[in-house]
């Protein structure tokens, strides 16, 4: 089974919807956030929309030798092999208080190497969010202390 979005982001109202409810949860949650930062690839559509709502600012998180600039990486391990994250080593100030966004959580991989560059960079992550969990993967176990949240969950 294969779990996409694209849907959702195909139908205008379903999508602003889907703002909604995330600008709701996340002014609900946080009285201060500096950054929305975005996940390689589709953390990219959710992240700049959900980020103007709230005025505040947007960042990239992307696969190695996609960003300009100085750079922070880490590598991680996927079901299939390695891979490598970047994020600018001027994205974010020591102690700014980040969101990281993505579209699906499964294994958690991805998302814990994010947390870990935001961390290199002396930075808060107050919580990850995506919009679907694979809950059968356990991905959220990895992320341990750091909050997270998902609006659908499946098994």
């Amino acid at each position: 089974l294969y779990s996409d979005i694209s849907p959702l982001l195909k139908d205008p109202a379903a999508f602003g919807t889907l703002i909604d409810l995330l600008e709701d949860h996340l002014r609900a949650s946080f009285p201060k956030i500096d950054f929305i930062a975005g996940l390689d690839s589709r953390g990219f559509l959710i992240g700049p929309p959900l980020a103007q709502r709230l005025g505040i600012g947007f960042v990239l998180i992307r696969k190695k030798g996609k960003l300009p600039g100085p750079t922070e990486s880490v590598s991680y391990t996927l079901e299939y092999g390695k891979a490598e994250l970047e994020i600018q080593s001027d994205a974010v100030e020591p102690g700014q208080k980040v969101v990281i966004v993505d579209d699906l959580l499964a294994t958690g991989g991805t998302m814990c190497a994010a947390c870990e560059l935001v961390k290199k960079l002396k930075a808060e992550v107050l919580e990850c969010l995506v919009i679907i969990e694979l809950k059968l993967l356990k991905g959220s176990e990895k992320l341990r202390s750091i909050p997270f949240y998902s609006l659908l969950q499946y098994d």
